[in-house]
């Protein structure tokens, strides 16, 4: 009988211990970014620091949660069976490098930062990096703030914004007729709309009212004369307004938008746009490089800043 009793105890345990670490597993997937030890432990009081330990060490051990340190504190993350069969049979510092870069998410990371974050030499990361790169587990994009940086990211994600320039920029190269031309295109659709509104027998304030266009329908307007090659989102169209804007070609209100589809996006406001004509005319000196020279007092001809050997004339006059 002591024997039978010894045996269900055991399973008992066995269960306890199973159920123990699916909840340290549970806790870990509530928090993707980490979760810290306190936390964890807090959360499983009524389990011993011996059956705790256990747990953790068995976790670990397997693959299925991994250890990190932010600043002074531990904290445990949840690791998939995928992504931990891509660092199935690396070295320490292959791994170490892996996880740095795949923390960087799709804003990448710069190889100084690799180096100062795990702390080996470069040659060392240089070597991990080629590495990893002939696997295609990572790959290297350059940045467009800085033509020589790379930063580097996980083979499969699509790089951030921030990185590549969004849609004004090529290889790293600002498309600035492709910016001319949808800022044109912006200024005729607003310039439409407030001249449709003129046309209108209407009280003076709703004239107004219906000069103004939102950007979503700026966005659509863009999109219908397909004169772009990449898709544009509307965020892009408030950007190419912004410049509208700064120029005084145009004005911007924010008012409150009751449409269902924006609140259940958690949208409540929309930007409404409308072409303006600026008070005064621009001078023509202000078009010519003089009118902005912080040297013109010390021009005159002859002297050392003068007409004849001014490059912004000449450049201007071209």
């Amino acid at each position: 009988m002591a024997s039978i009793s010894n045996l269900i105890q055991v399973k008992s345990e066995a269960v306890d211990f199973i159920d123990i670490e699916a909840k340290i597993v549970d806790l870990c997937k509530s928090n993707l970014k980490g979760i810290v030890d306190s936390d964890v432990k807090a959360a499983l009081h009524d389990v011993s620091t011996q059956q705790y330990v256990k747990a953790i060490n068995r976790l670990l051990s397997t693959g299925q949660i991994e250890l990190l340190k932010s600043g002074t504190k531990l904290l445990y993350k949840y690791k998939d069976s995928q992504a931990a069969s891509k660092t199935k049979g690396f070295e320490a510092e292959e791994k170490l490098i892996y996880q740095v870069i795949e923390s960087s998410d799709n804003k990448g990371i710069w190889i100084r930062d690799i180096r100062f974050k795990c702390n080996l030499p470069m040659t060392q990361v240089n070597k991990v990096l080629k590495n990893l790169e002939s696997k295609k587990l990572i790959k290297s994009v350059t940045s467009v703030g800085v033509s020589e940086k790379k930063v580097y990211m996980l083979y499969n994600m699509v790089p951030d914004t921030s990185v590549t320039g969004g849609a004004w920029y090529s290889d790293q190269d600002f498309e600035a007729e492709f910016v001319d031309i949808l800022n044109q295109q912006c200024h005729k659709f607003l310039l439409q709309k407030l001249q449709q509104a003129q046309e209108m027998k209407i009280d003076p304030l709703l004239q107004r009212n219906r000069s103004y266009a939102s950007s979503h329908e700026v966005w659509k307007y863009i999109s219908d004369l397909g004169i772009s090659k990449v898709s544009l989102t509307i965020k892009d169209i408030e950007t190419i307004l912004s410049t509208l804007l700064y120029d005084g070609m145009a004005e911007m209100i924010i008012v409150s938008d009751s449409s269902m589809d924006n609140i259940e996006s958690g949208v409540i406001q929309k930007k409404l746009y409308r072409a303006v004509k600026p008070l005064l005319p621009v001078t023509g000196l202000m078009r010519i490089p003089c009118g902005v020279c912080p040297v013109v007092k010390n021009c005159y001809p002859g002297g050392l800043v003068s007409p004849q050997t001014c490059v912004y004339i000449k450049e201007w006059l071209d």
